[in-house]
């Protein structure tokens, strides 16, 4: 059960419309999911939280489409986060992500889990060589 009911019209405030069509249109969708329909109960707090996962997420960088998906998806497992893991799945899936690269990111993602903990059960120092030196 949500926290919050998601507005019902939305739409009928205009930053909402404003922030939806721009989503449709960086998206080339009609779709807009469920986050942004909840977001939309405080239209300031929707247009900062898009702007920032368009500039993050929609815009071209260093990083491809495909590996910010999976990124995406790593940390909303580690997060436990059912709502992100379900929505960067599916987005990591359009962006090309085969069930064979999808398993190998949940080793990986399990396997982090496990040392970080043993790391951090240990207490192990760092080694110096990772470390950047001072400047």
């Amino acid at each position: 059960m949500a926290a919050i009911q998601a507005p019902e019209n939305p739409e009928e405030n205009p930053r909402v419309k404003a922030v939806f069509d721009d989503i449709r249109a960086t998206r080339g969708s009609d779709f807009v999911n469920n986050i942004w329909r909840y977001l939309a109960f405080d239209p300031a707090l929707l247009e900062r939280t898009w702007a920032e996962v368009k500039e993050v997420m929609a815009t071209p960088s260093a990083l491809d489409p495909l590996t910010k998906e999976m990124l995406y998806l790593a940390v909303s497992i580690i997060n436990n986060c059912e709502y992100c893991v379900h929505s960067h799945s599916a987005g990591a899936r359009a962006k090309g992500m085969t069930p064979e690269m999808h398993g190998e990111l949940l080793s990986i993602v399990s396997l982090a889990a496990k040392t970080n903990h043993l790391s951090n059960a240990l207490q192990v120092p760092v080694d110096d060589v990772f470390k950047i030196p001072d400047v």
